[in-house]
């Protein structure tokens, strides 16, 4: 093939239980992955050696420090480990579109690696299978597994052991991006912060997803709306305090729940159908709180060849 062009979509937990902190450094999880139309795009075409370009969505100005073009982004890490683990020389030209913001708690660079991992298995004829796929993707990052497998699914360890779940429930959301991005670990360290401190619960029970997979499986959106939940919100308002006027803004447009998405800065608003979010999203674009808004629905597939 001369040119391989794969997309991965973003993704929203809509359930996320925090454990202790291990003794790999990781935190322990119980979460419910929702894969989201938003969608990257990674091209990949013959090359001597490997470069990498990006565009789109946050990558100029600052945005660049955020989507580097080197060995630091995950998608070059992933084209050396897929090359290694096939015995394949890593020559691939690759370009990144982005639609997804970088930063943003909605697994972006997760997304682009396991895009490029499709493209590049097609591109390199290295016959991956899905399993082989996702052994790769776990090393990369814990969200990867979950854009390689998109659709519903139950994330624990650190996010990379997934389970898909059958949904049978569309859900329509506004993704509204608060300000700039937030640093993950120093979300995850403030929770440690405050639950040492006793301002916080700790815990990740298992059982706690069950409300929120049965919502998604055939519920109303205010039975999810009644389930969900996220640990990691807690600290990421104490960090960026703004995200309070984020989530009142999202209710008070409508929203049938509002919550941070992961370890922000998304808000993401649910909403009662695709008109409902539309509604939503042209009035959370005019109250100056949000740099990004954006409509999207889910479930979606996970990274996948372009058709």
């Amino acid at each position: 093939m001369s040119t391989v062009v794969a997309r991965a979509p973003a993704k929203v937990n809509v359930h996320l239980a925090v454990g202790p902190l291990r003794q790999d450094g990781f935190h322990e999880l119980r979460t419910v992955y929702l894969a989201v139309s938003l969608l990257d795009t990674v091209t990949a075409a013959p090359g001597d050696g490997l470069t990498l370009t990006v565009t789109g969505e946050g990558t100029g100005g600052r945005g660049a420090d955020l989507v580097p073009t080197d060995r630091r982004n995950l998608v070059w890490r992933a084209a050396e480990l897929l090359a290694v683990s096939a015995g394949v020389s890593p020559d691939a030209t690759l370009a990144i579109d982005k639609s997804i913001p970088a930063a943003a708690g909605l697994a972006g660079g997760s997304a682009d690696a396991a895009a490029a991992l499709v493209a590049l298995d097609a591109l390199w004829g290295t016959g991956a299978s899905r399993a082989d796929l996702l052994a790769l993707a776990a090393q990369l990052g814990s969200d990867v597994p979950f854009s390689l497998v998109g659709g519903v699914a139950l994330g624990a360890g650190r996010g990379e052991q997934v389970t898909p779940v059958l949904a049978g429930t569309r859900t329509d959301w506004v993704l509204g991006i608060a300000g700039e991005g937030l640093s993950t670990p120093a979300v995850y360290g403030e929770l440690d912060r405050l639950r040492a401190a006793g301002q916080v619960p700790g815990g990740a029970d298992p059982a706690a997803a069950d409300p929120v997979l049965a919502a998604l499986r055939s519920g109303p959106p205010a039975a999810l709306a009644a389930a969900m939940s996220n640990d990691l919100q807690a600290p990421a308002l104490a960090l960026r305090p703004g995200l309070g006027r984020a989530l009142r803004a999202a209710t008070e447009a409508g929203a049938v729940a509002a919550l941070v998405s992961g370890s922000g800065p998304t808000v993401a608003a649910l909403a009662d159908d695709e008109r409902h979010a539309s509604r939503m999203a042209a009035e959370l674009a005019g109250t100056g709180v949000f740099r990004t808004v954006a409509t999207v629905h889910g479930p979606v597939p996970g990274a996948r060849l372009a058709s």
